[in-house]
């Protein structure tokens, strides 16, 4: 990476017009503190959490969200949330090294597909509004909860009472915390996607702070449509360089994609980036 990205990806961050957007590779140094095994968060580890550590049939490990439709119309809807449940809400998870990063520095805006607590635990010692994203729900036109963290618990609050001037983490896909909701099946993400293109799963106070905003794309495949179709509209509106797309060895797919979108790819991963970071300020000191 070129002093100048580096520069320029740090200053934007710290200035928060560079949005961090947290994909599953975040997490790939956290194991569990009882057993040692890695926490399950790309699509392949998600699935052979799921089925047991058993492989699914080929066409269903394409894509976790494919497997959990599988596993509802077997065993219902609410199998996928407890399995969630299980594996997210429980707190025998070492802390990822980028989610102490963004402790230390608490960026106003943080946006995380997982579906576990780190980030929410980074700013558990400050009020915040945690956005979660929701699918296939009866009477309600939005596809989000919006709560207030007041310092000990979360809230539910509307729209109009959402105070801009506290830190805003939004988890599309879902979290166990306050409460269970997830998007997680392909019935899930269809619901989710479709409203989200229409403007249903954002709320009116993010769709005018995005505005050409740069956004730096952290452990993030861009192989898979589902990961795709929502970075892609939670970017909209976004700066005409989108920001930096973090990824070693990217497939050919990625780089197209990558390039199309306008994002910038650099071909490290997140923890080299942290090095990076860590290098800096010792050479600064």
């Amino acid at each position: 990476m070129s002093s100048t990205n580096f520069s320029e990806i740090l200053s934007g961050l710290y200035d928060n017009q560079v949005i961090p957007y947290l994909g599953p590779g975040v997490l790939n140094d956290v194991v569990n503190t009882i057993n040692g095994e890695s926490i399950p968060a790309d699509s392949n580890s998600l699935i052979l959490a799921m089925n047991g550590g058993k492989p699914m049939a080929p066409k269903l490990m394409y894509e976790f969200p494919r497997a959990a439709m599988n596993q509802e119309l077997k065993r219902g809807r609410s199998f996928v949330t407890q399995f969630l449940d299980k594996t997210y809400a429980q707190n025998q998870w070492s802390r990822a090294a980028v989610h102490n990063w963004l402790a230390e520095w608490r960026p106003k805006y943080v946006i995380d597909i997982n579906r576990d607590t780190q980030l929410q635990d980074s700013y558990a010692d400050e009020e915040h509004t945690l956005i979660v994203g929701l699918a296939r729900v009866i009477g309600n036109s939005f596809r989000f909860k919006i709560y207030h963290y007041d310092g000990s618990s979360y809230f539910e609050i509307p729209q109009h009472q959402v105070d801009l001037n506290l830190p805003v983490l939004f988890k599309p896909m879902g979290t166990p915390r306050p409460e269970s909701n997830y998007v997680a099946s392909d019935a899930d993400y269809v619901d989710y996607i479709t409203e989200l293109m229409g403007g249903f799963a954002i709320p009116d106070f993010l769709k005018e702070y995005r505005k050409d905003k740069k956004y730096l794309l952290l452990g993030l495949p861009l192989n898979r449509d589902s990961e795709r179709m929502v970075m892609s509209d939670i970017v909209y509106a976004a700066n005409e360089h989108r920001g930096w797309f973090l990824r070693k060895n990217p497939t050919d797919k990625e780089k197209r994609f990558s390039e199309r979108m306008g994002f910038e790819l650099i071909e490290i991963e997140c923890q080299e980036f942290l090095q990076s970071l860590e290098t800096a300020a010792t050479i600064a000191a």
